[in-house]
């Protein structure tokens, strides 16, 4: 008979998880967070890759990068500049809930 495999309890942190040590993993885990705000940003306003790099103030090959999910090509300022370009975000500003759509 087959052993049942071993289950691991997440950690939320699904970078903690995969072996980065706690405080990379927090950064690497905003990073994640705010790339996926700005590509929900971009298919929620249906822009193309072009019209999504005039709005961030980028080339459309960093969009392509953006949305191919290339988190080691972005920095966590590059992408609050980013947002906050396209948004009303300011430091003192709360991120939504992954799930929020951003207009």
């Amino acid at each position: 008979m087959a052993k049942k495999p071993k289950l691991t309890r997440s950690t939320r942190n699904a970078f903690v998880d995969l072996g980065f040590d706690p405080e990379e993993a927090e950064c690497l885990k905003v990073q994640a967070t705010l790339m996926s705000a700005v590509a929900r940003l971009i298919t929620a306003r249906g822009l193309t890759q072009r019209a999504a790099a005039e709005l961030f103030g980028i080339t459309q090959p960093r969009i392509r990068d953006l949305v191919g999910g290339k988190i080691e090509l972005f920095s966590i300022d590059t992408l609050v500049t980013m947002l906050s370009r396209a948004t009303s975000l300011s430091p003192d500003s709360n991120l939504p809930p992954p799930h929020a759509a951003l207009r």
